[in-house]
């Protein structure tokens, strides 16, 4: 049984470990991505505002095994950004990715936000594949992006 829930400081070393994690597996472990974050170890202290939170999903043994949050865009108006979601490789191809999206962009509607925006790059595929299927559409890098090393940026509409 499959359990979502808000995180809490208990997840920070469980969820930093699943981000690098899958980032090293993708040879994203690279400056310019949440690798180096210095926040990463503390993600808790960052989300848990109104305009931020984080969600994680845990396995019936209580494990952590994915989570995604949103953040307030600042130059997108009634935007929020997608962030951080990541998946356990045991959770992978069952579905979650989409569960989660679909869970994130619930919260974001909740919190009166219009439009989901989020930032990805070619090396995550599978990642693309399911923010295309769940109806991101690709939009040119905004200008505002100055030192992130992804290269895929994408939209939609919430309401």
């Amino acid at each position: 049984m499959l359990k979502y829930r808000e995180m809490t400081k208990d997840d920070n070393a469980a969820v930093a470990k699943l981000i690098r994690k899958n980032l090293e597996k993708h040879k994203l472990d690279i400056p310019g991505t949440v690798y180096f974050d210095k926040g990463l170890d503390q993600l808790s202290d960052y989300y848990g505002a109104d305009e931020r939170r984080y969600f994680v999903i845990e396995d019936a043994q209580e494990k952590v095994i994915g989570g995604v949050g949103f953040a307030k865009l600042d130059f997108m108006e009634e935007t929020a950004e997608l962030q951080k979601l990541y998946l356990d490789d045991s959770a992978k191809g069952s579905g979650l990715g989409y569960e989660l999206i679909a869970l994130i962009e619930e919260k974001m509607r909740d919190a009166g936000y219009q439009y989901s925006y989020l930032e990805t790059h070619d090396n995550l595929q599978a990642a693309i594949h399911i923010y295309e299927k769940s109806g991101y559409i690709e939009i040119e890098r905004p200008k505002e992006v100055v030192h992130s090393s992804m290269n895929r940026f994408f939209k939609k509409r919430l309401r």
